[in-house]
């Protein structure tokens, strides 16, 4: 797979990210023997970039992947790691939480950093993203904390996830470096990206989007279709199938989402190798145009407008 540059001062990730939010839930994977074959595997078919978080698995993906990634051996400048931070739930790992909510202060961003890079056995970040907008980010402290890991030389590359184009514009106005994405849902059946002005916005300044969840957390394809609206989604993804010549319906229903001009990085997350060498048919493949239309007016249940 050929890497997109998420900037034109990178980094580059592989169109595919393999994304770890439900590691600890795939048995056949999460040891770090099976974890570290299947990176192997992952490299094998151009995926070379990883998506994390800190509270992936109740705070427990960054340091079973970590354990992975050092079983596997591989070359730190082979892979990516991509890592999030900003967001804290109530749970057993973090006794001192009593509510959930967002920090984006100093203070947390730079805990959060330490201890990532403790627990993935790594000295630096790919890139570091804030998880979620926090209604109370003072925009001058966590842009000043964004570029102190990027001084330590922590971090590499830094952006956001979830951000609005204003929430985006805002920090963006505090950093003297380029944020390198905003990590956004969009898929088939979540479409406002593309009309809320955030893929505009990063079209415009020329940043590449992460997307979580391209595969609508896969509920086009499990079970029988008894609802009109997903047996008509599923009529035309199998049409489209055939006719680009994709190997199913979940990789036809992600190349639709990586033809978006914005130039889209996809996060996927089964451990399934034979599921993940079907998707990887969609990295590189250019869905025609009239396809494309023919699924979202599918999506829509309605012809463009």
């Amino acid at each position: 797979m050929e890497k997109i540059a998420l900037t034109a001062a990178g980094p580059g990730l592989s169109p595919l990210t393999w994304g770890t939010w439900r590691l600890l839930q795939q048995d056949e994977i999460k040891a770090p023997k099976d974890l570290a074959r299947f990176i192997d595997d992952c490299l094998h078919l151009g995926i070379t970039s990883f998506d994390l978080a800190d509270i992936y698995g109740k705070f427990g993906s960054e340091e079973a992947f970590g354990l992975g990634l050092a079983e596997n051996g591989v070359d730190r400048s082979a892979v990516q790691l991509v890592t999030k931070c900003g967001i804290r739930p109530i749970a057993p790992a973090r006794p001192e939480t009593l509510v959930k909510h967002y920090d984006s202060s100093r203070e947390h961003i730079i805990r959060s950093v330490t201890n990532s890079l403790r627990i993935l056995k790594t000295d630096y970040l790919d890139l570091l993203l804030v998880h979620r907008p926090d209604p109370l980010m003072d925009a001058d402290e966590t842009a000043e904390a964004l570029e102190e890991v990027m001084a330590k030389g922590w971090v590499r590359h830094i952006g956001v996830s979830n951000f609005s184009t204003s929430q985006f514009a805002l920090l963006q106005d505090r950093l003297s470096v380029p944020l390198c994405t905003n990590q956004l849902e969009f898929s088939l059946t979540h479409h406002d990206p593309m009309f809320d002005g955030t893929f505009d916005q990063l079209q415009q300044e020329r940043v590449a989007p992460m997307i979580w969840s391209p595969l609508a957390g896969g509920n086009l394809f499990k079970g029988d279709a008894t609802d009109e609206a997903t047996k008509r989604m599923r009529a035309a993804l199998e049409f489209v199938a055939q006719d680009e010549g994709l190997p199913d319906l979940a990789s036809t229903a992600l190349a639709w989402v990586l033809r978006h001009p914005v130039k889209p990085v996809a996060v996927v997350g089964t451990g399934n190798l034979d599921r993940l060498k079907a998707l990887s048919k969609a990295a590189g493949h250019v869905m025609d145009r009239q396809n494309w239309y023919r699924l979202w007016e599918a999506a829509r249940g309605a012809p463009a407008p």
